[in-house]
């Protein structure tokens, strides 16, 4: 696997954990997460908001190195 494979395999991962993350966040707002997340929720908010920055930083990468993300 090269690196644009791997790359790709990141990104996908991370996007999929990204995307997870924030739907269960809406929820938590929403009042109708059917748990209480062991950590403060700053903290997660604090994790989305990294994982969108990182995610934005491998797309532009992408586009530089002439990678297909999706």
């Amino acid at each position: 696997m090269d690196y644009k494979d791997r790359m790709k395999k990141e990104y996908t991962e991370l996007k999929d954990r990204y995307t997870k993350l924030r739907k269960m966040l809406a929820k938590y707002d929403a009042g109708k997460l059917d748990f209480n997340p062991d950590c403060p929720i700053g903290l997660l908010h604090r994790q989305k908001s990294a994982m969108d920055e990182y995610l934005e930083c491998l797309e532009i990468r992408a586009e530089y190195e002439d990678i297909e993300l999706e």
